[in-house]
């Protein structure tokens, strides 16, 4: 692979610029500092007639190997040229001088629960300018027609809206293991004998329904039963062809149709039930972008459905909930064969020790930033504020955590859903996440290495190989020198590989696809925004860079990273990845 760094229109600061004329190139030795952060000697500029300007960096990479540097990917290619006086040393001057001056936005996305507190057009309205990136419909609850109106409400919102997008994720149900129907709540005291029923219909005082057949096969004496994630819980004693008997160990009020778990074990049901199959048709009828499948237990599940939408011919993406022990136990296929993941810690805490779920979701965030996929943590975040307008210090620091740890999006269920202050909840994660992410310095944010990069040393050297190279590249450029990035993608990859190096400031993805507008809203860092492409690429450019200035997001004289590249070439040929350092002009 050769590397090459064209630097034009070197302007003294006392001087008109000469526009046109470009250059000499600069030495792959400073490409270096500016590709893997070397630290650049900072030197005062001179007093009189010497402060320069960086106007325009190019950087092109190919895949023809280097004829006289072959095995090296950043290895010198192209000999300094001391005697010009154009070739001026760039580690001369601060690179302050190139550093853009933006408002901070913060690029840890906020996936919402809609349900009753928050499904108006008022509120959808409301929630997306507080915060709001993805909006979460719990097919455990509603219907389809309830459902279909918040849909309905989603795509108006991203239709009127110029700066903002609001993506659609489908949660489905899954096979959950419920108590019955109770008509008064049931109290539970401690040491007390209580049953659970395969047969359908029964409600006592010391026996209730659950609507899973193989309950009774499924648990064994000495299995404790958890009631809704742990509120209350009991120890299995014995067991009858019908009934599991057991002893209340933590009691409480057992209300109708509480979630059920066995610690350690998993529900022989299949991942998918009829239901959601139901769930999983209307979201391909409405277009939704994300399908959040519920107690995934294998990579089996994740291709059942891919088939089934490729058959279909619906493009929306695959998000595994890893929430049970059978999940942990296939981690890697699962997450190999879907598109993303979300920490599902309600359950997970459940089935596992709960000592073991920060780990798990710290092991769960870095199986995905490896293998490029996007990652939600999910549940109890702001659990305080479904009743309290404030949340608690452990929850703050609970979102500060996942932020830390580097996942895409953290995720409001019951707080926007049915909490008393949905508003609240979302400025609360909001400014939390905001405050953590401007104490992150590049210098202590690690991308972890795609298999395509660690493999870009071997023999061969494929497109995906080029394009995982570059965008670590670029990152680490654009961290560099304290510029946003710009790509144009059709396909979204380019935008998806940025953000999986998380550089610190914003990557605006300019893209000709509305459907990938919607797509990109989850991911870090990821600002998406629709624009027709021209033929001509410096027009389309130039348009960015007006949209970009209109929305005050940009601001004359400031510098951006403009990438070319990914899967699906625009104006360049297949072999030749473009990135560029381009002043806005205004």
């Amino acid at each position: 692979m050769a590397t090459a760094t064209e630097i034009g229109s070197l302007a003294a600061r006392n001087q008109p610029s000469s526009g046109g004329d470009w250059a000499y190139l600069a030495s792959s030795r400073r490409l270096d500092r500016a590709l893997h952060g070397a630290p650049w000697p900072r030197r005062k500029p001179p007093a009189v007639g010497g402060g320069l300007v960086v106007r325009f960096v190019n950087t092109t990479e190919t895949s023809e190997p280097a004829a006289d540097h072959a095995g090296t990917f950043n290895g010198p290619v192209i000999p300094e040229m001391p005697n010009s006086s154009c070739a001026l040393p760039l580690n001369n001057y601060s690179m302050e001088e190139m550093r853009v001056v933006s408002n901070p936005r913060r690029k840890t996305k906020i996936v919402c629960t809609i349900g009753p507190s928050t499904h108006t057009r008022e509120m959808i309205w409301k929630l997306a300018e507080a915060g709001m990136n993805v909006a979460r419909l719990n097919m455990s609850h509603g219907d389809h027609e309830s459902h279909q109106k918040i849909i309905d409400l989603v795509k108006e919102y991203n239709a009127q809206s110029k700066g903002n997008v609001i993506a659609i994720m489908l949660d489905t149900k899954g096979p959950e293991v419920r108590s019955g129907d109770v008509p008064q709540p049931i109290l539970l005291k401690e040491g007390q004998e209580f049953n659970f029923t395969i047969k359908r219909g029964v409600s006592s005082e010391h026996t209730v329904s659950v609507n899973y057949d193989d309950f009774v096969n499924d648990v064994e004496v000495g299995d404790i039963i958890l009631v809704d994630g742990g509120m209350m819980s009991l120890v299995v004693r014995s067991k009858t062809v019908n009934t599991v008997k057991c002893e209340v160990v933590d009691g409480g009020e057992l209300k109708s149709r509480r979630h059920l778990n066995v610690r350690g074990k998993s529900a022989t049901l299949p991942s998918i039930t009829e239901k959601d199959w139901e769930d999983i048709k209307f979201g391909v009828d409405n277009k939704v972008d994300y399908y959040a499948v519920s107690f995934v237990k294998d990579a089996k599940v994740v291709h059942e459905l891919k088939d089934y939408l490729k058959s279909c011919n619906a493009d929306i993406h695959v998000i595994v909930k890893i929430e049970s022990a059978d999940s942990i136990r296939n981690l890697h296929s699962i997450i190999s064969a879907s598109d993303g993941a979300m920490v599902a810690r309600g359950d997970l805490g459940a089935e596992l020790p709960i000592e073991e779920v920060p780990l798990l979701q710290e092991e769960i965030i870095n199986s995905c930033r490896s293998m490029e996929k996007p990652v939600i943590v999910a549940t109890n975040m702001l659990e305080s504020m479904v009743n309290h307008p404030t949340p608690t210090r452990a929850e703050v620091s609970d979102i500060t955590r996942a932020v830390q740890e580097g996942a895409d999006a953290i995720m409001l269920s019951g707080e926007t859903a049915h909490g008393k202050y949905p508003l609240k909840a979302v400025k609360v994660m909001h400014t939390v996440a905001l405050r953590t992410e401007s104490t992150q310095s590049t210098s202590n944010v690690h991308p972890i290495l795609t298999p395509a990069v660690q493999s870009a040393a071997g023999e061969e050297f494929s497109q995906s190989h080029m394009s995982a190279m570059f965008a670590s590249h670029t990152a680490t450029m654009a961290n560099t020198i304290g510029t946003p990035i710009i790509v144009f993608t059709q396909t979204g990859s380019m935008a998806k590989l940025l953000s999986h190096h998380r550089p610190s400031s914003t990557i605006f993805a300019f893209t000709n696809e509305e459907r990938m507008k919607q797509r990109l809203a989850l991911y870090h860092g990821v600002l998406p925004i629709h624009m027709k492409f021209s033929n001509d690429a410096e027009e389309t450019f130039s348009r960015a860079m007006k949209c970009l200035l209109d929305g005050q997001y940009l601001k004359k004289g400031e510098y951006v990273t403009l990438v070319q590249s990914g899967i699906r070439s625009i104006w360049r040929q297949e072999s030749t990845h473009h990135v560029q350092v381009r002043e806005v002009l205004g």
